[in-house]
């Protein structure tokens, strides 16, 4: 069993599972109503937060997984092991940094506190 080819099919799979995440959370928001919309954005952080936590750490592992395969592995495919786990842990920090500036932006648009213990859940209009 080659890895190299295992990988490549796991990425393939990988971007239209994301893109179609993605894609079902900009039409859950474009088909709220103005009324709705600040529960649309709360449920947005609140799903963004719950995938991306996933996402983190199954990037990580993954990503220490590859790179350990590949030290045992022949030089070329080491030396790919290493990109790629690399790779992983860039798009783990990106994913970090996006799981920690989206209560921020979605608490700017509402122009809501977060509730303590709970970053997507907003006070807009309970005070």
């Amino acid at each position: 069993m080659n890895i190299l080819d295992v990988m490549n099919k796991i990425n393939v799979v990988g971007k239209y599972l994301i893109i179609a995440i993605f894609a079902i959370n900009l039409l859950s928001v474009s088909s709220a109503q103005a009324s709705n919309i600040s529960t649309a954005l709360t449920e947005l952080c609140r799903l963004s937060q719950t995938f991306l936590g996933i996402a983190i750490m199954l990037l990580i592992v993954l990503a220490g997984v590859i790179y350990a395969i590949g030290q045992v592995l022949g030089a070329e495919t080491r030396a790919r092991a290493s990109v790629w786990a690399t790779a992983m842990l860039t798009g783990a920090v990106i994913g970090a940094i996006i799981y920690i500036i989206t209560p921020v932006i979605v608490g700017f648009i509402l122009q809501g506190s977060a509730v303590e213990g709970d970053p997507c859940d907003f006070r807009v209009g309970r005070d």
